[in-house]
């Protein structure tokens, strides 16, 4: 899979099926679409190309929109590259790039530059200057530009259309296992082990510390988890605690995981949590004794998860 970071594609890349888009969490709606795009790609034997932006737009517009995402961009591309993706155009979302007209989206990008046979958006898509442009627009400069618009129609599940807000809204209230149904696979945080307060490891339960950086904030609490190291395939099985810490009158979120049958150094070490089981929410607890005896009924709960 190529990945591309501006406009400029090899010209083997141009008239190929575009799909544009977040692809936030890359869930079974996307994948449903994806899956058409493969049809397109044998009928008409062209590739299949995606364009999306970094930061998501939604998130550079609204400065407070801080835990957010799905996925990180590394996840996304690994995801993409699952789904037998030819190449990726990951373009920079900055002032300049969301002052551009719509008509000059049109003219210049998609027309002189990508060049695609087929375009997949969203019938909500909305794009260019103060999100001035729309799938009509679109439409209305097929034939000057010799493309086609594809709206494919969302998948729908228990009469909920299956949405990344969806699975957001999921995560915040603590239906993890809804969302990781949507998503098809366990929902993910990847992040870099921090020195902490050694908070748990004065209390018997050592952790490695992990910032969430702009993952969307799933439910406070207790969590089973498995855990790899980046770029290995064994996992550990542990338990994990995402939230503020009240019993020690934390502030800041994080995430803290304990691995089961584990010794060794994890700082400054990437790693990957994948979420199994939503145990409890977080609580405030009297002091650290009562803390602790939680902590070991939470323990043989996140032993027998799988």
């Amino acid at each position: 899979m190529k990945l591309y970071n501006s406009f400029n594609i090899k010209k083997s890349h141009k008239n190929s099926i575009i799909l544009i888009g977040n692809f936030d969490g890359l869930h079974l709606g996307h994948q449903k679409l994806f899956r058409l795009a493969k049809k397109y790609k044998k009928k008409y034997s062209s590739k299949i190309g995606v364009l999306t932006f970094e930061p998501m737009p939604k998130m550079f517009f609204n400065s407070n929109l801080k835990n957010f995402r799905l996925s990180n961009l590394n996840q996304k591309i690994e995801n993409l590259s699952k789904l037998n993706v030819d190449f990726v155009i990951t373009k920079k979302f900055n002032r300049k790039f969301s002052k551009t007209k719509s008509i000059s989206f049109i003219k210049e990008t998609l027309g002189r530059k990508l060049s695609p046979k087929f375009i997949f958006v969203s019938d909500n898509f909305r794009f260019g200057n103060k999100r001035e442009g729309n799938v009509k627009q679109l439409i209305n400069h097929e034939k000057l530009f010799n493309y086609k618009i594809v709206k494919p129609q969302p998948l729908i599940i228990k009469k909920k259309v299956v949405s990344s807000s969806l699975i957001r809204k999921y995560l915040q209230n603590g239906k993890l296992k809804d969302a990781n149904k949507l998503l098809k696979r366990n929902w993910s945080i990847d992040g870099k082990v921090q020195k902490g307060k050694q908070l748990g490891k004065k209390i018997g339960f050592p952790t490695a510390n992990i910032d969430i950086n702009d993952y969307v904030l799933a439910k406070p609490g207790v969590y089973g988890v498995k855990v790899r190291k980046m770029n290995r395939s064994n996992y550990i099985i542990g338990i994990a605690n995402l939230g503020y810490r009240p019993t020690f009158n934390e502030k800041k979120i994080l995430l803290e995981v304990h691995l089961f049958n584990f010794s060794g150094n994890l700082y400054n070490k990437y790693l990957r949590v994948e979420f199994l089981k939503f145990i409890r929410a977080e609580k405030k607890f009297k002091d650290v004794d009562q803390l602790k005896k939680q902590i070991n009924i939470d323990l043989l709960i996140a032993k027998r998860t799988k």
